[in-house]
């Protein structure tokens, strides 16, 4: 507090609230206010939100539990830039709110997957949130958990592909507005003409579906725009710098690339760094190497897929739903910006304070 004030009184100025906290860091108050162990009283800490269905429902926050909660949380392969990111989200967030995390890597494999949600399904929970790597390969477990009174949340991508499954929410970022986004603006950095090639994700993800309705999207306002390649690399960069050295020694004339994340990009990048190559690219979910790479100058774009927002928000939802929250919305948008040279440094600052 630089501008601190007196009292009416007259008596000595305030100290600073660092000094009156004996430097009481943003990690130890938040150890302080964890719900195991600890003396003080979470519902006066957090707004005095009682705890209770009939009450839960009208909060303004997430509602304080007066035990530790226990959730299972799985994403598609930890790998995979995004996926890491959100796994320390909601792993801190859960020490600072009380909730232990159990996770289940579902190794980018949706065999494995679907063999660790099996035996998520046998054990109690007091939420579960999911990222599924596959469409419909998840919902005999997710029901057997439902139908056991246990909310599931799933994030980013879709389990059900006919919406029948009466999942608590869905916590994603609108995919097509992601993709055709990032190919704007590739687009526009090529100059409206030119050969492009897009490289996908996995095909069965509902993520990796709607970029590619994105991508479609801009590409039809550029009619000079020519597709000369599109393969899935299913999210792995080994995979994707073999596709690009092919594609690199099958054609000529690249001017810009799309690919549907980060990782791909940048492994990609390097591959045609090597090759001597200027070739204009576009990633997905602004991780913070691809927003270093756009304000360098090497990436033309990334969008944002807030991984941090995403399972930050499953977290909360989760204790919402565990404390007899009600009315939850089936579907919650977590959007994220285009990134630019202007906005990144900002961007990489709250996904490091996991906030983004």
């Amino acid at each position: 507090m630089n501008n601190e004030r007196q009292s009416f009184s007259g008596a000595k100025r305030r100290r600073p609230l660092e000094k009156l906290s004996g430097h009481l860091s943003r990690r130890r108050f938040l150890n302080t206010v964890g719900m195991a162990g600890t003396g003080l009283a979470l519902p006066s800490l957090l707004g005095g939100c009682a705890v209770g269905a009939q009450t839960a429902e009208h909060c303004n926050g997430v509602p304080p539990t007066t035990r530790r909660l226990r959730a299972a949380f799985t994403n598609n392969s930890l790998t995979h830039t995004w996926c890491a990111q959100g796994k320390r989200v909601a792993e801190t967030w859960g020490k600072w709110l009380g909730v232990d995390v159990f996770w289940y890597d579902g190794q980018g494999s949706i065999k494995q997957q679907r063999n660790a949600l099996d035996e998520i399904a046998t054990k109690t929970w007091d939420f579960v949130a999911i990222q599924a790597s596959g469409i419909d390969t998840l919902i005999e477990p997710v029901e057997h958990l439902l139908d056991h009174g246990i909310p599931v949340i799933q994030m980013d991508t879709e389990i059900d592909s006919s919406r029948s499954t009466n999942i608590t929410t869905f916590i994603e970022p609108d995919h097509i507005h992601i993709g055709e986004e990032a190919a704007t603006a590739l687009f526009e950095k090529m100059g409206g003409r030119g050969n492009v090639i897009m490289t996908q994700g996995q095909l069965g993800h509902s993520g990796a579906q709607g970029r590619t309705k994105g991508f479609y999207q801009a590409l039809d306002r550029y009619p000079d725009i020519n597709l000369i390649a599109k393969d899935p690399a299913d999210w792995d960069v080994d995979k994707t710098k073999l596709l690009w050295e092919e594609y690199l020694a099958r054609y000529k004339d690249i001017a810009g690339a799309f690919f549907h994340n980060d990782d791909m990009a940048l492994a990609a990048l390097d591959v045609i760094r090597k090759a001597g190559r200027e070739i204009f690219i576009v990633g997905v979910d602004a991780m913070p190497p691809a927003i270093e790479a756009v304000i360098n100058g090497s990436m033309v774009a990334t969008v944002s897929n807030p991984a941090g927002r995403v399972h930050a928000e499953a977290l909360m939802v989760g204790i919402f739903a565990a404390n007899g929250g009600k009315n939850i919305p089936k579907h919650i948008l977590a959007d994220g910006p285009l990134v630019t040279q202007q906005n990144g440094a900002g961007l990489i600052f709250l996904e490091n304070q996991f906030l983004l």
